[in-house]
């Protein structure tokens, strides 16, 4: 599985370079000529133009520090951390909710997964001339390319409401499609487009089990299936939900918490949708992604930003495996006998992102999980208790309370059990970028954030901005989102 990286940086090199300062440029798919296509024109070729999608994920704007900051330190689960005086060039304006179109996280997040896109494209236009790859194999790459296409849409979505959608290589000659794919389209609508592509992958990827052992990180039919219900959750299809979580299957529970976050437990039984880092040179992790958040100051070994809050570790029970699991406190040793000394400056830091092999380099082998298990049971549980089942909830909340060492839940109302399912979701996801969604789709944000001393302004901050240099470019053609 740790070679799902190694071999793909000439590649992208070769094709994936662009102009920086434009959002939907690939003009470097005009320089491949029919010779150049054919070198690729085999198995091994067809499925590098995947991997180069996969391999986007380790671009630091794309997982690390911006996206870090978008979605964790915004939340009432982390500060900003680090040092007064060391912003980390926004992440006090994040931290604070005052960030706007020009904020640098907010932009690089917003080009980085629309490069991603554009590299979906690339292998969806260049995968079907590759006649002399597997027939099958072409068609699960389409799949997984789909696959990539809906989660970054859904990504955009989430994080800048109603978005562009990009679902082929523009066209430089035409000014008119080139305005479409400039043009942001309604929620509703990028919810159906995304909706579609889960659906073509579905149709074409393989289960999991159908992976030979190094090639198990790759997506799946349940990874398309899981994706799917948690689309259909924050649009409230409460029985899409139920029905889809119902067809994620040979996935369990591991019963280890801590041991999903560690080199040993990486894309093991409950992971769906998991992102590689490998330390090792050549292969690449994701860049920074463990050295930003790692224990800074005297004997720390990172820069210590995306500091677990008091919030969230008053919001674990007494007894709770995973607030250990979760929370470096300086002090401790860590489970790798590696000291955390009291000199640090922050109380708290992520052990989620911890990395035992490389703990202070710019490339560690920690990993991102998207996807598990537990948030296809927590998902399955708040549909089903939504839709007046509260009694079928019930046994779903409590496997995952049990992993965690705690007993069955005590409650029993439809009201009860939906507050009790939202601070499981928080408690067992902490750290893995869905606080700030969660907060905003169920509608507790305002008070939540209230308790935690940020302002979170009502028909403003449910969304980001939609990046000024963005609509700088699209001249006209895209509005700015409320407030911003």
């Amino acid at each position: 599985m740790k070679k799902l990286y190694i071999s793909i940086f000439a590649l992208t090199t070769f094709l994936f370079t662009g102009c920086a300062d434009d959002y939907l440029d690939v003009d470097q798919t005009e320089s491949i000529s029919t010779g150049d296509i054919e070198l690729f024109n085999n198995d091994a070729g067809a499925t590098t133009f995947v991997t180069a999608i996969y391999s986007k994920f380790l671009d630091w704007d794309m997982t690390s520090f911006g996206w870090i900051g978008l979605t964790s330190i915004t939340s009432d689960d982390a500060d900003k951390g680090s040092t007064p005086s060391d912003l980390g060039t926004d992440k006090d304006i994040l931290d604070a909710l005052t960030y706007n179109a020009s904020n640098p996280s907010v932009r690089d997040n917003f080009k980085a997964y629309y490069a991603g896109i554009n590299r979906c494209n690339q292998a969806l236009n260049i995968i079907p001339q590759l006649n002399k790859a597997n027939a099958g194999l072409r068609d699960r790459l389409i799949g997984e390319a789909k696959f990539m296409r809906a989660f970054m849409h859904f990504t955009l979505v989430k994080l800048y409401g109603g978005v562009p959608i990009v679902d082929h290589l523009p066209n430089p000659s035409s000014a008119e499609d080139n305005a479409m794919l400039l043009t942001r389209k309604p929620v509703a609508e990028v919810y159906a487009f995304i909706e579609k592509d889960l659906a073509d992958a579905i149709a074409a990827l393989p289960l999991k089990s159908a992976y030979s052992a190094d090639e198990k990180a790759r997506v799946s039919k349940g990874s398309a299936y899981a994706l799917l219900a948690k689309v259909n959750l924050y649009q409230k299809n409460w029985q899409k939900v139920v029905d889809n979580c119902n067809l994620v299957t040979g996935y369990f529970l591991v019963p280890n918490y801590a041991v999903m976050f560690r080199l040993e437990g990486e894309n093991g039984p409950e992971s769906i949708f998991e992102i590689n880092g490998v330390g090792s040179v050549p292969a690449k992790g994701i860049k920074q992604f463990s050295q930003v958040q790692a224990p800074q100051g005297t004997g720390g070994w990172g820069w210590g930003f995306n500091s677990p809050s008091q919030s969230l570790v008053n919001a674990y029970e007494p007894g709770d495996v995973r607030k250990e699991a979760t929370i470096i406190f300086r002090g401790s040793t860590l489970y790798d006998g590696k000291l955390v000394p009291t000199t640090v400056a922050n109380e708290r830091y992520s052990y989620k992102a911890y990395s035992s092999s490389y703990s202070g380099a710019d490339d560690s082998d920690a990993n991102v999980i998207f996807l598990r298990y537990a948030e296809v049971l927590l998902m399955k549980a708040e549909a089903l208790n939504e839709l007046g089942q509260t009694s079928e909830a019930i046994p779903l909340l409590n496997q995952i309370r049990n992993r965690a060492g705690l007993a069955n839940t005590t409650f029993t109302s439809q009201d009860d059990i939906r507050k009790a399912i939202w601070r499981e979701r928080r408690v067992e996801l902490a750290f893995e970028f869905d606080r700030f969604f969660d907060l905003v789709r169920t509608g507790q944000a305002k008070a939540a954030f209230q308790a935690d001393g940020k302002v979170f302004t009502e028909g403003k901050n449910e969304l980001f901005p939609i990046p000024e240099s963005f609509l700088n470019e699209a001249k006209g053609l895209s509005s700015q989102n409320p407030g911003y």
